[in-house]
Formats: structure tokens, C-alpha cells, sequence
């Protein structure tokens, strides 16, 4: 966790300028709300707005951003509404959570807007709980969400709009689906029963805090597309909670709410939280946990006591999640990873074959929009193997072979990458052997993908060749991935 935290790779160093803006347009999204007259309560609701436009939206295109984040507004304003205007008719007032938590989650079948918006909508309600908003609050409040999106969209899309310059990523699309089988349509009925055990447990801990539990039961939702990766992700928000809750001893009970070194804390846990969430949750939770108790330094309601009760709440959130996905409609994790192995294979035969193409002179080959779609998928398949190697699981038969199978995997991605670097080359010439090799890439993914048990073949010595050198070590890759795959257990890793 920590060589994640300090030493994790930062291409381009983007993720420091994601965080560095992030410091930069909630900043402004605040000095405006106070500058427009708004009490401090209008001012955090502002800035929470903010600190969402800038983290939740994540469409594919500077354009499709751009028109998620002006519909924000359009879910967030409503919602804001309701949880207000039922303040006072707690009944109704859960029921409407969970109606919003419910659809969030549901949202996300429509892809990163569909996530945005239903991340923005269920946040609001949270927000207007953690800031008791009530109907006479609401003209305020309406005023401090529009003015800091205005903020945040001003940063993000003029003062430093630096995605302008980069690629589109490739982001691949989740196995596909219908019905109760569809993952988004499991998740928001397992989110809303988790939420629900959450909500009436939460409130047997505490009538004045017990939205803690639904946020985290919701969070513990975010990202996660099965059993397995819903219950370390749960563990991991409460690690982070707890390590979050010793800082806050540390930094955010001694400020007392003082604005400027709470200022200052503040910046520092908005970068934190920017800046760590790629690379682990963990941390990030940590960081949103310090930024939670330096808000309740401001507000004038920090003491030791409410930390501990912080802690308990997330406690119960993430064992409602892990309710949910154990017996509400259960997405296995070797289904989640078996079909996200399978999509990355095959990746690996079009990035092979379109390196292929290119060498043999073909003008419109392009390898590496496939290479960035490898990159994205195995990226997916990390996430859905993070239970089976996680240190607390008991089985480590299957964490051996997800271990073998993630290095193998990431054989073939280095092999590939060789390859298309070498087709890039314009000096590099067309060799008979290419076609040959290419077609024994192809019959070994597909022995692989199939289900079948033919043999998958192991290559000759390695040519000096670079572009067969890279082929025949794409091969034998391939080749060792057969064994850890089609290893009987009780969860096989691919073909289910």
C-alpha cells in the first residue's frame, strides 16, 4: 500500500496535475460562495459540489466532460430539493435515499455519464444530511451548487484544461448482458438492500450521523463489479477510515477549526485525495476522512467521540455491502474475471494482428489504439483478481494461479508493446514468417478463450528477429497461461 502511495508510476504527471487543479477550482468555487454572501454552511455545500464536478466526471472526450458536468446541475438541484423539503418526515426522507441510491447505482448501465450523474445525485442527498439543509436553506444552497460548478467547469475546461493534449482513453466497455444478469441491474438492487441495513443499523448507532453508514455502503458499490471486489473494497474503506481517524488526532482535533491552518489541511487533503485515487483506496479514504473532520473542526461539532463514531458507522456501511453481494443477487468473481481474462486475450490476438498488418505494408494498420485498449482491460482484469491475491484470502492454491495468470498477462502486454514499437518502424521489413506466427498467436488464444482443452503449442527457439523474436515470446506467454487456467478448482480463472 505504501509503495503504491509514494512510488506508483505518473505518466505525464497526471495525476499531479489532476489533484494540483482539483486544489485550484475548488478554491475558487469557494472564494466565490463566500464573495456571493453565503453563510460557511453554503460555502462547504459549494465546495463539495465543486470537489465532485471535478472527480466524478470522467467521460472518454473534453466535450462529452464538458456536457456531463452542465448537466450536473439538473440531477443535483432536485435532489437537494427533496432531502430538504423531507427533513422533518424521516420516513419518507430514507425512503427517498434509497430510492436515490437505488438509481444512482442503476445509472451507471449508460456509462461515465450515467456514473457522474448518479454519483452527483446520490452526494447531494448525503450532503444536505451532513449539513442538516433545511427548506429555508435551499435558495442559498441552489445559488452555492450552480456558482461552483460554474467554478469548477471555469478551471477545468479554460484555466487548465490539460486532457486537450492527451489521447482519448480507450475504455472498454463491461461484458455485456440483459436483465437480472447485467451487472449494473445486480448492483443497484444489492446497493439498495445494503443501503437499507445500513440506514436503519446506522440509525441504532446514531440518530445524528447514521448517513455515514449509507455513504459507505454506496462507496463500497463505486468501481466494483463483484462479490469479491466489493468485500476488499469494503475492507479497504474501513482501513482507511480507521488510519484517517489517527491523522485527524493528530491534525485536524488540535487546528479547533482555526481557518487558516484549516485552510490550509484542507488543500492538503484535496490534493491527497485527488492525487491517490488511482493508485489505492485505501489511501484515499484516508484523506477523505481527514477532509471530513476538518469540515466538522469548522462547523464547531469535532471531538474524539465523534471520530469513534465516524469509524463505527463505516463499520456498519461496509457490512452491509458485504450482505448484499453474499446473498442479494450475487455476482461471482471468477465470472467477473473470467470474462475480463477473455476480453483481454483476445485484445492481445488484435493488437498481434494489426502489428502484422502494418509490417506487411498496409497503409490503415494502426496497432496502438488496440495496445491502449489492452492497457485499459488489463487494468480491468487487476481489479477483478484483487480478491483472489489478496493477503487475508485463505485459499492460496487460487492466489498462486491469479498471481501466474497476472504476470503472464503482463508478458503479453510487454511482448505486444515490443512488437508494435518494431512495426512502427518504418525500416522494418516483411518477413514470411510474420503470417505464420501470427496464425499460431491466433489458434492459441482462441484454444485458450474456447473452453476446450486442446493443447496450446509451445514455439521453437527464439528467432534473432525482433518482430518474430517478440511473436515467438507472445507464444510461449500464451502457451504458459494454459496450465494456471485450466487448472481444476473450485473457481476456475477463465473459460466459465
Amino acid at each position: 500500500m505504501l509503495k503504491r502511495m509514494f512510488v506508483a508510476p505518473d505518466p505525464g504527471r497526471t495525476r499531479m496535475r489532476f489533484a494540483a487543479r482539483a486544489v485550484l477550482g475548488i478554491a475558487l468555487a469557494v472564494v466565490v460562495c463566500f464573495v456571493a454572501g453565503h453563510s460557511l454552511v453554503g460555502a462547504v455545500t459549494g465546495g463539495l459540489a465543486a470537489l465532485l464536478a471535478l472527480f466524478t466526471v470522467t467521460d472518454a472526450t473534453v466535450r462529452g466532460q464538458a456536457v456531463t458536468t452542465a448537466l450536473l446541475p439538473a440531477v443535483g438541484v432536485p435532489v437537494l430539493a427533496a432531502a430538504a423539503e423531507l427533513h422533518d418526515f424521516p420516513v419518507a426522507r430514507d425512503l427517498a435515499f434509497l430510492a436515490v441510491v437505488g438509481a444512482g447505482v442503476y445509472a451507471r448501465r449508460w456509462g461515465p455519464r450515467g456514473h457522474s450523474l448518479g454519483v452527483f445525485a446520490f452526494m447531494t442527498f448525503f450532503v444536505a444530511q451532513f449539513l442538516h439543509a433545511t427548506p429555508d436553506r435551499l435558495p442559498e444552497l441552489y445559488v452555492a451548487v450552480l456558482l461552483s460548478v460554474l467554478s469548477a467547469a471555469a478551471v477545468r475546461f479554460g484555466v487548465w484544461c490539460y486532457e486537450r493534449r492527451l489521447p482519448a482513453p480507450a475504455v472498454p466497455a463491461p461484458p455485456a448482458g440483459s436483465g437480472l444478469a447485467r451487472v449494473t441491474t445486480r448492483q443497484a438492487v444489492q446497493a439498495t438492500a445494503g443501503a437499507g441495513f445500513a440506514l436503519v443499523a446506522g440509525q441504532l448507532v446514531s440518530g445524528q450521523r447514521w448517513y455515514w453508514a449509507v455513504g459507505a455502503t454506496w462507496w463500497v458499490f463505486v468501481n466494483t463489479s463483484s462479490r469479491g471486489e466489493t468485500l476488499v473494497r469494503g475492507f479497504r474503506r474501513v482501513l482507511g477510515t480507521l488510519i484517517g481517524i489517527g491523522l485527524g488526532f493528530l491534525v485536524a482535533v488540535p487546528v479547533h477549526g482555526a481557518p487558516v491552518p484549516t485552510a490550509v489541511l484542507l488543500a492538503v487533503a484535496v490534493f491527497g485525495i485527488f492525487y491517490t485515487a488511482a493508485v489505492s483506496y485505501t489511501w484515499m479514504m484516508l484523506w477523505v476522512t481527514v477532509l471530513a473532520e476538518l469540515l466538522y473542526g469548522l462547523l464547531g461539532v469535532l471531538h474524539p467521540a465523534l471520530l469513534a463514531l465516524r469509524l463505527a458507522e463505516t463499520g456498519v456501511g461496509a457490512l452491509g455491502a458485504a450482505l448484499a453481494v453474499l446473498f442479494v443477487l450475487p455476482v461471482t468473481t471468477h465470472a467477473v474475471t473470467d470474462a475480463w481474462i477473455q476480453r483481454a486475450l483476445r485484445c492481445v490476438h488484435a493488437c498481434t494482428a494489426e502489428a502484422a498488418a502494418r509490417l506487411a505494408g498496409s497503409a490503415t494498420a494502426d496497432p496502438a489504439p488496440r495496445v491502449a485498449e489492452l492497457e485499459q482491460l488489463l487494468g480491468r482484469v487487476r481489479l477483478s483478481v484483487a480478491p483472489l491475491v489478496h493477503p487475508l484470502n485463505p485459499m492460496p492454491a487460487r492466489k498462486r494461479r491469479a498471481r501466474r495468470v497476472l504476470a503472464l498477462l503482463d508478458d503479453c502486454a510487454r511482448e505486444v508493446r515490443g512488437l508494435v514499437a518494431v512495426a512502427a518502424d518504418p525500416e522494418a521489413s516483411h518477413d514470411a514468417r510474420l503470417a505464420a506466427a501470427c496464425w499460431r498467436v491466433e489458434a492459441a488464444v482462441e484454444a485458450l478463450t474456447a473452453g476446450g482443452h486442446d493443447p496450446v503449442r509451445t514455439p521453437a527457439e527464439q528467432p534473432a528477429e525482433p518482430a518474430l523474436a517478440h511473436l515467438h515470446g507472445l507464444e510461449r506467454a500464451l502457451a504458459d497461461l494454459a496450465e494456471p487456467l485450466r487448472t481444476p478448482s473450485g473457481s476456475r480463472l477463465v473459460g466459465a
